[in-house]
């Protein structure tokens, strides 16, 4: 599945592992600078960042099994996805009745996905998901609720920042200690 892998824009994957992911024992990576923004942040229809069907390349169909290789999600998260209402549009069938993703979809995923890892409630972003399938004219809510969410996401990452200032604290008393 590598011709997956490098199909998929490095701006839409998401990082490695999470440590729930990692074996037990192990540290995770250090963390990058900073996860790049990709296409969902610069949208090319003025719509939330997926791409309009209609415009640009959307001639990849992908099964829900790819679709989760490349998004970094699970198949059942993907259905659940779908069944929460998560999704801006419905996915795509093909004559089979099975799923068909495209780079729209997966971009959508992936920012479905950042929204989650950074606290959003599901109920918020199924509100945010209908606001976005439902086109123009709401882009005022679309904002207030994620600048409210980002306000959020500040708050507890200020906190966070205060308590590791405390551990490394400790940790230089250790090594004091030590020396």
């Amino acid at each position: 599945m590598a011709t997956l892998e490098a199909s998929v824009s490095p701006s839409l994957r998401l990082p490695p592992a999470s440590p729930r992911s990692l074996p037990p024992g192990s540290l995770p990576p250090a963390p990058s600078p900073a996860i790049p923004p990709g296409p969902e942040a610069t949208p090319r229809d003025g719509t939330d960042g997926c791409a309009d069907p209609a415009v640009g390349s959307e001639t990849s169909a992908w099964t829900i099994a790819q679709a989760a290789q490349a998004t970094g999600v699970s198949v059942h998260t993907l259905r659940y996805y779908e069944r929460a209402g998560l999704m801006r549009m419905p996915v795509a069938r093909a004559t089979s009745s099975h799923r068909r993703y495209t780079e729209t979809d997966i971009a959508w995923v992936i920012f479905l996905t950042r929204l989650r890892l950074t606290g959003m409630p599901i109920r918020e972003m199924a509100r945010y998901a209908r606001l976005a399938g439902a086109g123009e004219g709401n882009e005022a809510e679309r904002l207030e609720l994620l600048t409210e969410h980002r306000r959020r996401v500040l708050e507890r990452l200020h906190e966070v920042q205060s308590n590791l200032a405390a551990i490394d604290v400790k940790i230089a008393a250790y090594e004091e200690r030590i020396r």
